[in-house]
């Protein structure tokens, strides 16, 4: 049938390893929504779970209760910093629910948490791209060979999704053009 993706071959090592990725990226940022939410465990919690999952647990109700979680409590911080770290802890938890559908848009399951990671490092520093793409960097670095692995199986990232989308895309090529030097 046209239109339809072709079919990607993930096992749930491949899904740990994917989710343990996005749990480091989120952890890094944590503190920025912990700053401006100090009584609100949702964003840590999402983490958490995250990184239950990666460690060997079940891929059950309660990650995707926390990220759930983790994207209501965006909607109550002050800032567009939280929010940014917010929906990385959200992501963390959602990567593990990368779909083995070959489309593009599974990228964002692989590195949601990193951009949205890397855009609240940018707006807590005034909105300086230059910051994101220095943690950009340090993401690219935490990936593990198994990451990579995973990520190639996809389409390059999307077009569109304002600046986390852009983030995303930057991310993407740096993690593929790893793969390149190996």
């Amino acid at each position: 049938m046209a239109g339809e993706a072709s079919k990607v071959v993930l096992g749930k090592r491949d899904l740990r390893a994917v989710t343990a990725f996005a749990a480091s990226c989120a952890e890094e940022v944590l503190d920025v929504f912990e700053t401006d939410q100090p009584g609100d465990s949702r964003p840590r919690d999402a983490i958490r779970t995250a990184w239950e999952f990666a460690r060997g647990g079940e891929r059950g109700k309660s990650l995707r209760d926390t990220a759930s979680a983790a994207l209501k409590a965006a909607k109550d911080v002050r800032t567009a910093a939280a929010r940014e770290a917010a929906w990385a802890a959200m992501s963390a938890a959602g990567a593990a629910y990368l779909h083995p559908l070959a489309k593009a848009t599974q990228v964002k399951h692989i590195l949601g948490a990193g951009a949205h990671a890397a855009r609240a490092a940018e707006l807590l520093a005034g909105d300086d791209p230059g910051v994101g793409a220095e943690h950009l960097e340090r993401v690219v670095r935490r990936a593990t060979p198994a990451v990579v692995d995973v990520l190639e199986r996809f389409p390059a990232a999307p077009a569109g999704g304002g600046r986390v989308g852009e983030l995303i895309r930057v991310l993407d090529a740096g993690l593929r053009a790893l793969a390149r030097t190996d």
